[in-house]
């Protein structure tokens, strides 16, 4: 099966501790064992971006190392705080290195999990005026668009992941959202919201694609199964 669970913000190799949030309490243990209770070695599971606290990729492998440990395969993207992030040849290269052999990265690509190809990106801001914004958002779509044209040659059926949520209460990422409707995806699953920003986030459908918010903490730190 496939699951999903993003926002982990391990800081195993690193100062870090999210412990001083409320609700994140023993939230490493936590999440070991509700994934390792829940989790199969025969399992994909999605990890949509805010990984590690890391810095750089070589502090970030006392993290990866706990990642390593957990069963099942992981399919890992970029989130706004994994500034350890490089290159997909660098990041290949410190998988070989490390022998992280369970772990793939999630980066104008795609990857089939049962009948489901894995597709996405990390998304942006798009609801806050910054400089650069619409070529950020449009550099993104465009990862999207990859993204999806390789899944549909892996021949499953095409679901989503972003970091960033493509849609508030209020407003649309249409950049994004256009993408989506361009290739008629039905699910997309998100995260980087927290605490009083989730509100009751249920999953909602808007023009016929179902949302679904899976920041580790709004999940209780336990990975949430994905359906087409």
């Amino acid at each position: 099966m496939l699951y999903t669970i993003g926002d982990l913000h391990l800081s195993l190799g690193s100062d870090k501790p999210m412990e001083v949030f409320p609700g994140w309490d023993n939230y490493v243990e936590r999440i070991e064992n509700n994934w390792n209770r829940l989790i199969s070695e025969n399992d994909t599971v999605v990890v949509p971006g805010d990984i590690s606290w890391a810095m750089d990729i070589q502090n970030a492998v006392e993290d990866f190392k706990f990642i390593e440990s957990l069963n099942g395969r992981k399919i890992l993207l970029k989130g706004n705080h994994d500034y350890w992030w490089t290159t997909m040849s660098k990041l290949n290269a410190f998988k070989a290195e490390n022998n992280f052999e369970s772990i793939d990265f999630l980066f104008n690509n795609a990857y089939l999990a049962d009948n489901i190809s894995v597709c996405g990106t990390r998304g942006w801001f798009y609801d806050v005026p910054a400089e650069n914004l619409e070529k950020v958002l449009n550099r993104e779509a465009g990862r999207l668009r990859m993204s999806i044209e390789a899944g549909l040659k892996l021949g499953g059926t095409p679901v989503v992941f972003l970091h960033y949520p493509p849609l508030s209460a209020d407003r649309i990422c249409t950049e994004i959202t256009n993408v989506l409707h361009e290739y008629d995806i039905k699910r997309v699953y998100f995260g980087h919201l927290h605490s009083e920003k989730t509100g009751r986030f249920e999953d909602k459908v808007v023009d016929g694609i179902r949302y679904s918010l899976v920041s580790a903490d709004f999940l209780n730190f336990t990975p949430k199964a994905v359906f087409v």
